[in-house]
């Protein structure tokens, strides 16, 4: 891991109309520099200060590189003042352990790491140990990006679902059809989270990720990164097979001998040898999580979120945030919570995955279920905000069983694909609110992809979360007025929020009782969102790389 010293000057506010060159002078002036001299800087965040409205300001972190004077560098710690804003800061740079070089002799077909699904996590898995020479094999159960946005479309169209290939399954998992969103709450000193950011920029993503306090890229951008990093990694001589789904493993004296993986495209079988799996399953491979279940994989049932989508327009959510915005500010978001009493147990609700200027989708990979996500385009353009509003269910709920999470969420998803009777079931908050069912609309209307029906989503829930969300959306007409307009729509199920289990694992991050066996991302418990199941599966390919090079070490070459 490098290090890099920088200055980072904080709190640098200017109009959102101002030029490049007016940061810089702002910059200079902070610094107390003339202008002789030249300074190498990177915006590091940027966000929108709006807590004065109309007086709407942009906020900027600059990490400063270099100064120099007529060609000559000036040592950064000579520019620190007293001034909270500067300061002097050592920045990690991430780097992989192994590299292509420390590969000394050809890796056999049984050692090569095998990698089980290519949403995020399995992504930059492959991506890493592709760079080192390890040349993966990546088994994916859904379509390469192209046909399944077809069929995608087609399933929104149509109603024609495929449960290999569609919203949850396939090239770049379900954060494909999403809004995108790259930020996370999890903290990672060794600069993982930069290199995932500047990874997605390498590969086609906007360089404004990089700076921006909330960034995100968009359904229609991620697509085509997505498949640029499977091309490279395929240049670096990993192989990527899609419509392959992993459908048995052997496990011999607590260890992985091999796995039988299901072509679909030919319905044929067969097994390969293997040593080491990352298992980046997803959230919703409820088959392969029985599976694991019956082969005794260590699980546990953990706590997840279920609720609906809200859709209120883009334009009233705007005017909350920015008033009058006369600088054409990108579509706004917002983030509302609440403690719910009404059920006689406290209860969070709270927004998740908001998409500014986005879409309802009809999100369901299982025949008669149905649930529901939100997703933006790159443009956030849509006249609508759509939020899922939630409330967190935990074993206490649903029962302590290993897989009764995955039972409660199919529960919810028949329950939908009733009320809707195929379609995606919209109810006005109003009429949910007296437990009626909606038979017009009102001044909201719908942004969803897929066929909806105005029905009673209220009776889709248990009472005890339908209750908490009432209350919930009421209570945040405190941050923001009007939250709870009569006509703002519901969607629902969202109840893929995330995994129902997590697979157990040890500090290695091998499963516990499994050796070989990695469980990663966001299917096996281990992250919440694009950047947290990429940074698992980065921790995951180090792991398996530094144990690969042990062995390619001290074993003799295969014959």
């Amino acid at each position: 891991m490098k290090q890099e010293h920088v200055l980072r000057v904080n709190n640098l506010k200017l109009k959102p109309d101002h030029s490049k060159e007016q940061l810089l002078l702002m910059l200079k002036k902070t610094l107390g520099l003339k202008n002789e001299y030249q300074i190498e800087y990177d915006v590091v965040k940027r966000s929108i200060d709006a807590r004065h409205k109309p007086y709407i300001m942009y906020v900027y972190s600059v990490d400063v590189k270099k100064i120099s004077k007529n060609g000559n560098n000036i040592d950064l710690k000579k520019f620190l003042k007293k001034n909270p804003n500067v300061m002097y800061v050592e920045k990690s740079i991430y780097e992989f352990p192994v590299s292509g070089s420390d590969v000394k002799r050809h890796i056999s077909e049984d050692e090569r790491p095998v990698i089980i699904g290519f949403g995020p996590a399995g992504m930059f898995a492959a991506l890493k140990l592709s760079e080192a020479g390890m040349k993966p094999v990546i088994y994916e159960r859904g379509d390469s990006v192209d046909v399944r946005q077809k069929k995608v479309s087609t399933f929104w169209d149509r109603g024609e679902l495929d449960t290999e290939s569609n919203v949850q399954f396939g090239e770049g998992g379900a954060g494909t059809f999403s809004d995108g969103k790259l930020n996370t709450v999890i903290k990672d000193p060794t600069g993982r989270i930069r290199d995932v950011l500047e990874t997605f920029v390498r590969f086609g993503a906007d360089a404004d990720i990089l700076c921006s306090n909330k960034p995100h890229i968009g359904t229609d951008v991620l697509a085509v990164v997505v498949k640029n990093i499977r091309e490279y990694c395929e240049s670096l001589g990993a192989d990527i097979y899609f419509r392959h789904k992993m459908k048995d493993i052997e496990i011999e004296n607590k260890h992985v001998r091999s796995i039988t993986i299901y072509d679909s495209s030919s319905g044929k079988e067969f097994t390969r040898k293997c040593k080491n799996v990352c298992l980046a399953i997803g959230h919703s491979a409820r088959d392969t999580f029985a599976m694991l279940y019956d082969k005794k994989i260590i699980m546990e049932p953990k706590a997840f979120a279920v609720g609906l989508r809200i859709m209120h327009p883009q334009e009233f959510i705007n005017n909350n945030a920015y008033g009058n915005n006369i600088y054409n500010l990108p579509a706004a978001d917002y983030k509302v919570t609440y403690k719910s009493v009404c059920t006689g147990r406290e209860r969070g609700v709270y927004s998740f995955c908001m998409c500014p200027g986005g879409y309802v989708v009809n999100a369901s990979s299982e025949k008669n279920m149905l649930a529901v996500n939100g997703m933006s385009y790159s443009g956030r353009d849509s006249s609508n905000a759509n939020s899922a509003m939630i409330v967190t269910v935990t074993p206490e709920d649903y029962g302590y069983g290993t897989l009764d999470g995955v039972k409660f969420q199919r529960k919810l998803e028949t329950a939908a694909y009733i009320a809707g009777e195929g379609k995606i079931p919209v109810q006005l908050l109003g009429d949910f609110k007296e437990n009626t069912a909606s038979t017009s609309l009102g001044a909201v209307s719908p942004c969803i992809k897929g066929e909806y029906k105005l029905t009673n989503v209220r009776s889709i829930l248990p009472d005890y979360i339908a209750e908490a969300i009432s209350e919930g959306v009421t209570g945040c007409d405190r941050y923001i007025k009007g939250f709870d307009m009569d006509e703002a729509l519901f969607a629902g199920v969202e109840s893929r929020t995330s995994s129902p289990v997590r697979i157990t694992r040890n500090d290695e991050l091998v499963s516990a009782g499994c050796h070989g066996l990695y469980p990663c991302g966001e299917g096996a418990g281990y992250a919440g969102g694009i950047t947290s199941a990429a940074v698992d599966g980065i921790k995951v390919s180090e792991n398996i790389a530094l144990r690969l090079i042990c062995l390619l070490y001290t074993s003799p070459s295969p014959r």
